[in-house]
């Protein structure tokens, strides 16, 4: 059996800006405690969710402004009013991103407030910035930076700053440390607020499966405090960037606009960026999805003015020893490898050598031959199937709008009738060998094309799905799940 999993396991599917609630977007609040209740008596014992990181205005968990921080937009602000730092009543009134944060401002300074005259607390701020100031310093302050620039790029700033001169920045804590002060206490919430969600999840025996994308944004904080890791030039700007070739989601590729990375330069130092980048996501997952796993063995290299992916070649990366070093600084690496796209043997030999498992999905497996590696028949247990992911239309989205001939070759593979979809998908993925099934909450709730949450390379409408199912579609979904877990033995 592969380290990363002890037994036949099943997941949901569901990012947690999805989740219900009174906010703009799920919080990790009282409704991410009560729908892992809900997974739990029906049997599944992992939620995967994507990336936590904060977000640029388009919305997207791939683009983070920070590799390490949680999300502000994630806190629960109830937990603001009943500790004292925000009059409850505003509360009714916050429906937008714009209303969250102006609220998160005048938590902080109720919050601040309180540290002056609790010693305890001001303790636990002192030791949480100590034990985050790898990362914390230079995010807060680059936090700090966007806000007194109009959240212009770092790459736009004024060159002193842009390019990190040590007296500008020194200076610059000191005239903006209440902006600062606010991000301290902003991730400072998350860590708690997590932290309690991560106990509660431990408590039922549910593994939190979270997500890295591989790359970061080139307008984040890494990218801004560690240059020489990333192919910027002199004055910030991409030489290259990352993306994928013409594949099954575009003719065209897909121009991600992320900068590459100097491997010789992380290479020079034992890969220090990406442990720490890794340890930090595994002090709060349980599992951990690498993103574009075949960027690690070779990536497409695009030219920074091209406008798609059309145009790129291949190069080889030193994923071997990376994940080596990952290896011998963080121990065995609960690790699950997307190796989706154009992959090649050297992929798969990488992938194999540390233990990894590669990802299934079945809304694939009916356009081909008997060869097609993901028909349920060609899955093997070091792997984790999916119905689809949050880059696919929904299970039901996806059958209605299948050419005859695939829908055909599904439904007799599946000795099942087009009425009955999804859920003869879900069955295959729970009935898989597969060491971990994973279903999408859209497909649990039985839901069309309307619930998709990600449409890859397109920048409007992804992102902002929620799950506003009524108690009785909540509880069918739940049954039919629970039943087929306990059949297909995934409890």
């Amino acid at each position: 059996m592969s380290s990363w999993i002890d037994h036949r396991r099943s997941a949901v599917l569901l990012h947690i800006t999805s989740l219900p609630g009174p906010f703009h977007k799920g919080v990790l609040g009282p409704e991410a405690i009560r729908f892992m209740d809900e997974m739990a008596d029906a049997g599944f014992s992992v939620w995967q969710f994507l990336p936590l990181g904060p977000t640029h205005g388009h919305g997207s968990p791939y683009e983070s402004l920070s590799s390490c921080a949680g999300s502000p937009e994630l806190i629960d602000l109830r937990e603001c009013a009943e500790r004292g730092w925000l009059d409850a009543d505003l509360l009714k009134g916050c429906r937008t991103a714009e209303q969250h944060a102006a609220l998160r401002r005048q938590a902080a300074v109720g919050f601040w407030k309180q540290v002056e005259d609790e010693p305890a607390l001001a303790e636990t701020v002192m030791a949480f910035e100590s034990l985050q100031a790898d990362w914390l310093q230079d995010f807060a302050l680059f936090t700090a930076l966007k806000v007194v620039f109009n959240d212009q790029p770092w790459w736009s700033w004024p060159e002193p700053l842009r390019d990190r001169h040590p007296e500008y920045l020194a200076q610059a804590r000191l005239d903006h440390a209440m902006l600062i002060r606010q991000t301290v206490f902003e991730q400072l919430m998350f860590e708690r607020q997590w932290h309690r969600l991560k106990t509660h999840a431990e408590s039922l025996d549910l593994k939190l499966f979270g997500d890295l994308p591989i790359y970061v944004a080139h307008d984040s904080a890494d990218v801004w405090a560690n240059r020489d890791l990333f192919t910027v030039n002199a004055r910030g700007l991409c030489q290259e960037v990352a993306g994928v070739p013409p594949d099954y989601f575009s003719e065209t590729g897909q121009r991600w606009g992320n900068p590459l990375y100097r491997w010789e330069k992380l290479a020079a130092d034992g890969f220090d960026w990406w442990v720490r980048r890794v340890a930090r996501q595994l002090e709060r997952m349980h599992l951990l999805r690498i993103d574009h796993f075949r960027g690690l063995e070779a990536y497409w290299a695009i030219p920074g003015e091209s406008l798609d992916g059309i145009i790129g070649e291949w190069r080889k990366a030193p994923g071997e020893a990376l994940l080596q070093a990952l290896t011998d600084r963080l121990g065995s690496l609960p690790l699950i490898a997307e190796d989706l796209g154009i992959i090649t043997p050297e992929v798969d030999a990488l992938r194999e050598k540390f233990g990894l498992p590669g990802m299934k999905i079945l809304q694939f497996a009916f356009n081909g031959d008997a060869n097609n590696p993901y028909l349920p028949a060609r899955h093997t247990p070091d792997s984790v199937v999916y119905t689809g992911t949050h880059d696919n239309d929904t299970t039901l989205g996806w059958f209605e709008s299948a050419p005859a001939h695939v829908q055909k070759h599904a439904l007799d593979l599946l000795h099942a009738k087009a009425a009955d979809m999804p859920w003869p998908l879900i069955e295959a993925a729970l009935a898989s060998p597969a060491m971990l099934a994973v279903i999408p909450m859209q497909d649990l709730l039985e839901l069309g094309g309307e619930a998709r949450f990600n449409t890859p390379a397109t920048l409007e409408g992804n992102w902002s799905w929620r799950m506003r199912a009524t108690p009785d579609a909540l509880q069918n979904a739940w049954w039919k799940a629970g039943e087929l877990n306990r059949l297909h033995h995934r409890c």
